[in-house]
C-alpha cells in the first residue's frame, strides 16, 4: 500500500503494531518525512502501560521517532462533539476517535489508521487507511 502523504497524523494502533515489530507499520512511519499524533494518543499508550519501565519505554519511542505531540484545542472540542452527534450512532465512533479524528481535521492532516469501521465514514476528514 502506498500514501501519498508525508505529513501525518498516526492513531494509536499504528504506533501500537509497529511496538509490536510490525515492518509494515514501522516502513509507514519511517517514511513520513513529519511524525504527528494527538495528546489523546499518547495517553493511550500510556495508560495501557504495565509498570513504570513500561511507560518509560512508550516516553522513548515517541521521542525517539520525533512524534509532534499536538494538544487538544477548543476548536478540536467542538467538532469532536459534532462528530459524534453525527457518526456514534450510526458508525460506533467513541469520544477518543472523535477527539483524534478532530486533531486531524483542525490541524489540516491526514489520519493514518487501521480503524476504517470508525473514520472512514467522517466526510471532513483525509483518511488513510492501514492494513496490516
Amino acid at each position: 500500500m502506498s500514501f501519498g502523504v508525508s505529513v501525518m497524523l498516526f492513531d494509536t494502533d499504528i504506533l501500537i503494531w509497529v511496538m509490536r515489530g510490525n515492518n509494515k507499520a514501522g516502513r509507514l512511519i519511517d517514511n513520513a518525512s513529519e511524525r504527528q499524533i494527538s495528546i489523546l494518543t499518547r495517553m493511550e499508550l500510556l495508560q495501557g502501560a504495565k509498570n513504570k519501565t513500561h511507560i518509560g519505554h512508550i516516553q522513548s519511542f515517541i521521542s525517539e521517532f520525533g512524534f509532534i505531540v499536538l494538544p487538544l484545542t477548543e476548536n478540536i472540542g467542538h467538532r469532536a462533539m459534532i462528530y459524534l452527534e453525527e457518526y456514534a450512532l450510526s458508525d460506533g465512533l467513541r469520544t477518543s476517535d472523535a477527539l483524534i479524528a478532530a486533531t486531524a481535521a483542525e490541524n489540516g492532516l491526514a489520519l493514518c489508521s487501521g480503524n476504517v469501521k470508525h473514520y472512514r465514514p467522517i466526510k471532513d476528514l483525509k483518511f488513510q487507511p492501514f492494513a496490516t
